[in-house]
């Protein structure tokens, strides 16, 4: 989704001087016809030209209709407000896929409870077992009945994981 639709927030993040100068260079470039603000189109192209994919249909009408009503498309300012706030939801993105890859210690592409365990000793040592069981067992996913009868699967995908840290 465009902005983190989650609980939890990215951090508040600012951008540099250069890439701020590059944010207004892109908005020029973009801005065809000179027309002081970006249409639709030249929103989709600035996006591809900054985050290196075409925004959804979704995407852009939730955009066009979060800008003022009285402008006949994205003024500078409201553009570099969204794509700051996209920065930011990148990288908190990243910084989760890096944590989660941190945990997995054996590229599975998921962490079993051992994992979890073991990850939460080193990080927080004193934070009683009994926590991390709950937090774990929150997001983990019934397996199927013939495999095992009320059972639950130890194992966590990245997507879980970042559900575990929304909740906690």
């Amino acid at each position: 989704m465009f902005f983190s639709q989650a609980g939890a927030r990215p951090r508040t993040w600012e951008a540099t001087p250069s890439e701020r100068k590059k944010w207004v260079e892109v908005f020029k470039a973009c801005d065809e016809d000179n027309k002081g603000y970006l249409s639709r189109e030249d929103f989709k192209v600035a996006v591809v030209t900054l985050f290196g994919y075409k925004p959804s249909k979704i995407e852009a009408n939730s955009v066009m209709s979060s800008i003022n009503p009285n402008t006949s498309g994205i003024l500078l300012g409201e553009f570099l407000n969204i794509v700051r706030k996209k920065k930011e939801a990148q990288l908190y993105r990243n910084e989760i896929r890096h944590i989660f890859t941190a945990f997995d210690r054996h590229y599975r592409g998921y962490l079993t409870l051992e994992d979890f365990q073991k990850a939460f000793k080193r990080v927080a040592p004193k934070l009683p077992e009994r926590i991390i069981l709950e937090v774990f067992s929150s997001a983990a996913l019934p397996v199927p009945a013939f495999s095992v009868l009320f059972r639950w699967s130890l194992n966590l995908s990245r997507h879980q994981y970042h559900t575990v840290l929304i909740k906690s």
